[in-house]
C-alpha cells in the first residue's frame, strides 16, 4: 500500500480557517537574528510592530512573523528569484487570507544624486525591471550606439516605434494609493549623521546637497549591483524608455519586479489585490561616486552594513512606512473595503 504524505502546514490549514491579513510588510534582507542586533531590513519591524507570533514557513526563505493586529512580516531574500518564490509561496499558503492585505515593500536602495539625497524615502509608482534584456560586451559596442544593452526582443537600444512595456519588464502601481501614502508621510522626520552631511555636500547637484526627505520616485529593479555615473545614464533612459517617459528613474532596487511578478499571477487568481500594493525605498548610497574618485574606487567602499547611511536608510523604511501601517489599521473599518486615495 502507498502512504500518502500530508504536510503539517495542509493539515492545519485544513483544521482551521484561514488567518485575515490586514497588512504584509515585505523587506528583503537581515544580516543576523530577526531582533538584538545590528539591523537589515526586517528587525525594526519585528521590534517595533510587536511581531512576535512566529509562523513555520519552509516553503520561503525565512520564518513568518505576525502580530496580534493582522500585521504579517515576510523576509523574501536578496534578489529577483528569492523574493518571488517567497512570494509565490505565501499567497499559495492555505493558512492565510490575504485578500483584503495591503502589501508594503519597505527596503533600501541607492539613488539618483539628480534627484534626491541620502537617507530620503521614495514611493514608486513605475517599477521597471533591468534584467531582461540582451547585451554585448562595452568594448564591442558600435559607434553609434549609446549602450551594448539592447531592450528584449529589439535590435538596437531603445529602437522605436516602442510597442509599450512588455510582460514583466514594467509595472505600474495604483497611483491613488500611492499618492496617499506620499501626502501622509511627506512630513515624516528623517536622520541624518554628519558623515551623511559631509558625502552630499561633495555634490554641486541641489537635491544631492539637500537634507534627507520624502518624494514620489520611480524604481529601477535589477539584481545585478552597479554602480557609476554611465550606469546612472543608462538607468535613465532605460525607464524613461520602458514607461514611454511616464517614470523618471529614483532608485535602484533588486527584488522588487519579482515580487510584483508573483502578485500579479496571485490577483488573477483572485488572492490578493494589486491595487493595495506600495512600494517604498530608502536612500543608504548613491548610486555613484561622489566626484573626484572612480567608480570603481567608490564600488570597493559600497558594501551592505557599511554605506553612508545605512542605518538611517533602515530607519526610515520604518519611520515613513508604519506611518502608512497606522493609519490602515486605524481606520480598518473604512479602509478593509475601501482603498484610501479613492480607487477601490
Amino acid at each position: 500500500m502507498m502512504a500518502v504524505a500530508v504536510s503539517a502546514i495542509g493539515c492545519a490549514a485544513a483544521k482551521e480557517p484561514p488567518i485575515p491579513v490586514k497588512v504584509v510588510v515585505v523587506t528583503m534582507f537581515e544580516r543576523g537574528a530577526d531582533t538584538g542586533d545590528e539591523p537589515g531590513e526586517f528587525q525594526y519591524w519585528v521590534e517595533r510592530n510587536k511581531l512576535d507570533r512566529v509562523i513555520a514557513f519552509p516553503q520561503g526563505y525565512h520564518d513568518l512573523r505576525m502580530n496580534r493586529s493582522g500585521v504579517l512580516g515576510i523576509l523574501t531574500g536578496v534578489g529577483t528569484a528569492r523574493a518571488a518564490a517567497s512570494i509565490m509561496a505565501l499567497g499559495m499558503d492555505p493558512r492565510f487570507d490575504l485578500r483584503k492585505a495591503y502589501w508594503l515593500v519597505a527596503g533600501i536602495a541607492g539613488v539618483d544624486p539628480a534627484d534626491a539625497s541620502l537617507g530620503s524615502a521614495a514611493w514608486a509608482e513605475w517599477v521597471v525591471d533591468g534584467d531582461l534584456a540582451h547585451e554585448i560586451d562595452a568594448r564591442e559596442i558600435p559607434a553609434d550606439w549609446k549602450t551594448g544593452y539592447v531592450p528584449l526582443r529589439r535590435s538596437v537600444p531603445y529602437e522605436q516605434p516602442h510597442q509599450g512595456c512588455d510582460p514583466g519588464v514594467c509595472y505600474h502601481l495604483n497611483p491613488s494609493l500611492m499618492g496617499w501614502a506620499f501626502e501622509l508621510t511627506r512630513n515624516v522626520p528623517l536622520e541624518e549623521t554628519a558623515a551623511m552631511v559631509k558625502e552630499r555636500s561633495q555634490f554641486s547637484i541641489p537635491n544631492a546637497r539637500r537634507p534627507p526627505f520624502v518624494l514620489k520616485g520611480d524604481e529601477l529593479s535589477a539584481s545585478t549591483f552597479w554602480h557609476g555615473k554611465l550606469l546612472n545614464q543608462w538607468a535613465n533612459d532605460w525607464v524613461q524608455y520602458h514607461t514611454d517617459g511616464k517614470a523618471n528613474y529614483v532608485t535602484t532596487a533588486m527584488e522588487d519586479t519579482g515580487t510584483l511578478q508573483s502578485l500579479t499571477f496571485l490577483a488573477r487568481d483572485g488572492r490578493v489585490d494589486l491595487n493595495r500594493v506600495l512600494i517604498l525605498r530608502t536612500a543608504s548610497d548613491y548610486d555613484q561616486p561622489v566626484p573626484g574618485i572612480t567608480a570603481a574606487e567608490s564600488l570597493a567602499r559600497t558594501k551592505i552594513g557599511s554605506y553612508t547611511a545605512y542605518l538611517p536608510a533602515i530607519e526610515a523604511a520604518w519611520r515613513v512606512g508604519n506611518r502608512v501601517v497606522e493609519k490602515l489599521m486605524e481606520n480598518w473599518g473604512q479602509y478593509r473595503d475601501h482603498i484610501p486615495g479613492g480607487k477601490d
